[in-house]
């Protein structure tokens, strides 16, 4: 299962050791540098945990955090902070946070942290994705298309999850090859379009086409083709 994190920190040294070390861990890992940035992050995509700086650029981690309770969202949030007062933590708790850990703080006890929010979403019944009459069962990593079970590589799967977690939107190669390989596109490589034709063809088995190539714009999930 691969679990979506957003890092919302603006300290560079601090963010690129958590992505690098989380990114070792498996997984899939975003950061945004300031409160803007961040809230435009958790409006488009979809998250499995986000791990939050209460200091931030622009709009404030508590600020941030408030506003996103207030959309009625309940992905688990871990602050991360200097702010090591008991009167923080409750604010922080009571504000919306699932979780606090104080600045310095090992990546070892990060990491056990995240796998208990990541877990405990999990638990809370989301744990797939659907669209029409195909399934996606992210615990189990079954993907079904009108009740026939379908086969898929790894990255098969990760290029699924991802279309499938932005339905109908314009999905441009760079952002779909930067999120799912985790590597710059060159805008040389077919292997984007190569893994795009084979996942096609298995779900194409068992019903229409789910995957839309849109000319010098990208592919989109969904919809009619155009």
């Amino acid at each position: 299962m691969s679990v979506r994190i957003l890092l919302i920190e603006d300290e560079d040294e601090i963010a690129d050791f958590l992505v690098r070390g989380l990114r070792e861990e498996g997984f899939v890992v975003e950061r945004a540098a300031d409160g803007q940035e961040g809230w435009h992050q958790l409006k488009t995509s979809a998250w499995d945990v986000v791990l939050l700086d209460w200091w931030l650029p622009v709009t404030d981690g508590l600020a941030l955090l408030r506003r996103f309770r207030q959309q009625n969202q309940v992905t688990p949030v871990l602050f991360l902070t200097a702010r090591d007062a008991v009167s923080d933590r409750v604010k922080g708790l009571d504000n919306g946070a699932d979780d606090y850990l104080c600045k310095p703080f090992a990546f070892d006890e990060l990491l056990a942290r995240v796998r208990v929010l990541a877990r405990r979403q999990s638990q809370s019944g989301f744990t797939a994705l659907s669209y029409q009459d195909l399934s996606v069962n992210l615990a189990s990593q079954r993907v079904e298309r009108s009740g026939q079970r379908i086969e898929l590589t790894s990255r098969e799967y990760a290029l699924l999850v991802f279309m499938l977690r932005h339905p109908g939107e314009v999905l441009s190669r760079t952002r779909i090859y930067e999120h799912v390989w985790e590597e710059r596109y060159d805008g040389l490589s077919n292997t984007l379009e190569v893994h795009v034709m084979e996942l096609r063809r298995k779900l194409e088995a068992y019903g229409p086409r789910l995957i839309h190539t849109l000319r010098n714009r990208g592919y989109r999930f969904g919809g009619e083709d155009t």
